[in-house]
């Protein structure tokens, strides 16, 4: 009962429409996690263990997709056709690096260098065409990215961890891995947060790291990222002005956020759907969870068509999360099983249950949005 009226209170402030619209944002493409089933056994033969139960579950089964995880996953989503003929499509919120482990292992860890994505690919067995798939997907308006970061990696909290030889972290690096949370940690940072902060002197870093990935993801793929989620949620606004400059139009953001502004300190920030910073810049929030792999035991459709109905009663679009480690079967070929059994039958429920839903991606909502406030 308490849940539910918090989620419905939650569906109040912002922007409404009465059109039925479902957005599906799915965060960590590109990202490394885990390189391989066997590295995951020898870092849990050398005691290398998840921080937590929710760091287990993305370890087992997360990883950089395959060109199978592609195709079957557009299979699904080109199957589902919406009240305007378009087929369901997610919003892939991407990294476009990671770390390059030979050159830093070279500088003995006092440099760090990084890689693009589409160079990372080509080092795993299964990989080496999968960005044809993922250029299949964005020409399809199956698969559209958007931005997460340069790399789904704390830079700097990673490195002064690696120098100071914390032998968890030393031991993943040499599994080419750099997601998993020490024992013994340096401080309270993780290495997943990139725009988290320790040392507010390390903001200047992380705009640095913006334009450069910025940079580097209209290299890639040819447009310009409209739209920008920070990798595990910790981000300092002050970041916003350098997002603006490289025309990010939309941030997806918490409605309750934790800023950080250093020395383990957070300052609360307030947010609605539509809401504008002092860039122009609209704040996107999510109001829909989709996460079949995080607990196996959940009805997640169920639970997922709930949340769809709560945001259409207040006329609010549905913006479903749905991580890539849902879809991705390299570790573990029953997870991308499991997790696109449930995305097909999401989908049906949903175009059953609401046969006028339109599938827009975030830019898109994005872009509905501003025009209506013009």
């Amino acid at each position: 009962m308490i849940k539910s009226l918090i989620k419905n209170l939650s569906n109040l402030p912002g922007w409404t429409t009465n059109q039925k619209i479902v957005v599906i944002e799915s965060d960590d493409w590109g990202a490394i996690r885990m390189a391989s089933k066997e590295a995951l056994e020898r870092l849990e033969k050398k005691g290398v263990l998840p921080f937590d139960d929710d760091e287990r579950i993305y370890l087992h089964n997360d990883s950089l997709a395959t060109e199978k995880d592609f195709s079957e996953l557009f299979e699904i989503l080109e199957s589902v056709k919406d009240a305007q003929n378009k087929s369901a499509v997610f919003t892939a919120v991407a990294v476009v690096a990671n770390p390059d482990f030979e050159k830093i292992q070279q500088s003995d860890f006092k440099n760090y260098y990084y890689e693009p994505f589409t160079e990372t690919l080509k080092k795993y067995p299964d990989h080496q065409n999968s960005f044809e798939s993922w250029k299949k997907g964005i020409k399809s308006r199956l698969f559209v990215p958007q931005f997460h970061g340069r790399e789904h990696l704390n830079v700097i909290n990673w490195l002064k961890a690696l120098q100071a030889n914390n032998k968890d972290t030393l031991l993943a690096f040499d599994e080419k891995i750099y997601g998993i949370t020490p024992s013994k940690q340096e401080n309270f940072v993780s290495f997943q947060a990139a725009f988290d902060v320790y040392d507010p002197i390390e903001i200047n870093y992380h705009k640095q790291i913006l334009e450069e990935g910025l940079d580097l993801f209209e290299n890639l793929f040819g447009y310009k990222a409209s739209f920008f989620v920070p990798t595990n949620g910790p981000f300092n606004n002050q970041l916003e002005e350098v997002l603006a400059k490289k025309d990010i139009k939309y941030i997806g953001t918490s409605k309750i956020q934790k800023q950080p502004i250093g020395f383990g300190k957070n300052k609360i920030s307030l947010h609605y759907l539509g809401q504008k910073n002092k860039w122009e810049q609209t704040y996107l929030t999510r109001n829909a969870f989709f996460e079949p792999s995080s607990n196996l035991k959940n009805d997640w459709v169920n639970a997922c068509l709930s949340e769809i109905e709560i945001a259409f009663k207040w006329k609010k679009p549905a913006v479903i999360s749905s991580h890539r480690t849902n879809y991705t079967g390299f570790i573990n070929p029953k997870n991308r099983e499991n997790g696109l059994k449930q995305l097909k039958l999401l989908l049906t429920k949903i175009l059953h249950k609401w046969p006028d839903v339109i599938f827009l991606t975030s830019d898109e909502l994005g872009n509905l949005m501003t025009k209506e406030h013009d």
